[in-house]
C-alpha cells in the first residue's frame, strides 16, 4: 500500500456528483466484485492489471494512468473501483460532462493526495479547455492557471501529489491523441461469453438470495446480449416476477414467463432491437441506409441506436455496415420469419 498521510476522509468513494438514488443504481454497486479474483471474465485484462498493480506496490509508487474502453455494462466502472480496493487508494468519482469548468477541474485533483485515484467515466466528453489542462497535470504532476486578463495575466503553475487518473470511454475515437498518449496502460472490455454471465448470475443471485435453478440461469444467461449489467437487470426482473407470480423460485418455465412479457426473445433482442432490423426491412427493403435516417425513421436518438443497439446486431451478425450504410443480414431475416431478398444492392 502507498504510503500517506493519515486524513480524517473514510477509505470509501468520494463523489464529486450528486448521490443518486435510484434503485437501478443502487443495485448495480451492490452487486459489483471487490477484488479481481471476484471479477468474472476479461482475463487477459485481469492478469495484466494484477501483474501491473503488483509491481506499483512493490515500488512505492502510484500506479500508471489507465484508460478503460468499450460498450456500456461490460464492467469499466467496476474495474476502476477493483483497482482502487487492490491499491488501497482512495477513489473520487466524476464525469466528463461534469467537469464544466477549468475551475472545477482544480479544485477536484488539488484535493487529491498522494496514490489517489480519479475516475472520469466518459472522459470523451471533456471539453477541450479542460483536456489541455489535464495534459501537464497528468505527465508534470503540475496544474498550470491563468490568473488575471489581458496584459497583467500571468501563470500560476501548481504542484499536485502524484495521483491516478483513471479514464472510461464507450467512444475512444472521440479521444484527443494528446490524452490518449499520456494512459500508460490502455484496455479495452469485450463482450462476455455466455459461461462468464451465467457465473456473474450465480455470484449475483447468491448476493440476492434468489433460489434459482442451473437450466434457468443458462436461459437468463443467452439472452443477456453478453453483457453483466442486461444480466443483473433481467435477473431483478424475473425475481420480481417470480416473488408475485410464484413463490420466489426462479425456474425456467417462470423464467420463459417473464422475459416474454418483458419482450425479450431467445436471442436477447427486445423491442428495440427488432424495431430497427425491421424498419430497415420493410421501408429501405433490406439497406443500405444510413444511420441518420434509420434514427428518423424509429424516432431513436443516434447514439442510442450507435452505442447500445447496433454493437450486438453487428456482434450477432444480424446487421452489417457499408460504406453506403447499413444491411440487413440473412440471418436477420430468418430470426424476424421475413422473406429474404434475391439480391441486395451493396
Amino acid at each position: 500500500m502507498i504510503e500517506r498521510e493519515e486524513t480524517n476522509v473514510p477509505k470509501s468513494i468520494l463523489s464529486t456528483e450528486p448521490v443518486e438514488g435510484d434503485n437501478e443504481t443502487t443495485f448495480e454497486v451492490g452487486l459489483r466484485p471487490q477484488t479481481l479474483s471476484e471479477f468474472v471474465g476479461q482475463n487477459d485484462i485481469k492478469q495484466n492489471l494484477t501483474i501491473f498493480i503488483e509491481a506499483a506496490k512493490k515500488r512505492n509508487e502510484p500506479i500508471e494512468h489507465v484508460l478503460l474502453y468499450g460498450n456500456p455494462g461490460l464492467g469499466k466502472t467496476t474495474l476502476a473501483h477493483i483497482i482502487a480496493n487492490e491499491i488501497g487508494s482512495q477513489i473520487r468519482v466524476t464525469s466528463g460532462p461534469a467537469i464544466e469548468k477549468v475551475g472545477d477541474l482544480a479544485a477536484i485533483i488539488s484535493n487529491l493526495g498522494r496514490g489517489d485515484i480519479l475516475f472520469i467515466d466518459e472522459i470523451h466528453r471533456l471539453n477541450k479547455t479542460i483536456e489541455e489542462i489535464l495534459y501537464p497535470a497528468m505527465e508534470d504532476y503540475a496544474l498550470d492557471i491563468i490568473v488575471g486578463k489581458g496584459p497583467t495575466a500571468r501563470t500560476l503553475r501548481l504542484s499536485l501529489e502524484k495521483f491516478t487518473i483513471i479514464g472510461a470511454t464507450t467512444r475512444l475515437s472521440l479521444l484527443s491523441s494528446p490524452l490518449r498518449d499520456r494512459f500508460g496502460v490502455t484496455h479495452h472490455l469485450n463482450f462476455y461469453t455466455e459461461e462468464d454471465i451465467k457465473k456473474i448470475l450465480e455470484r449475483s443471485a447468491r448476493l440476492l438470495n434468489v433460489e434459482t435453478e442451473p437450466s434457468a440461469l443458462e436461459i437468463l444467461s443467452s439472452r443477456s446480449r453478453r453483457t453483466p449489467r442486461i444480466a443483473n437487470r433481467l435477473l431483478r426482473r424475473v425475481r420480481d416476477f417470480a416473488q408475485v407470480k410464484a413463490n420466489g423460485c426462479l425456474t425456467p418455465g417462470l423464467c420463459e414467463q417473464a422475459l416474454k412479457l418483458l419482450s425479450v426473445d431467445e436471442l436477447g433482442l427486445d423491442q428495440t432491437d427488432r424495431r430497427i432490423l425491421e424498419t430497415i426491412i420493410e421501408k429501405f427493403s433490406g439497406g443500405p441506409v444510413g444511420l441518420n435516417t434509420i434514427a428518423a425513421a424509429t424516432q431513436e436518438e443516434i447514439e442510442t441506436i450507435e452505442e447500445v443497439h447496433e454493437p450486438f446486431l453487428l456482434q450477432i451478425g444480424f446487421l452489417d455496415r457499408t460504406p453506403r450504410g447499413r444491411i440487413v443480414t440473412e440471418n436477420a431475416y430468418k430470426h424476424l420469419k421475413c422473406a429474404f431478398p434475391n439480391k441486395h444492392l451493396i
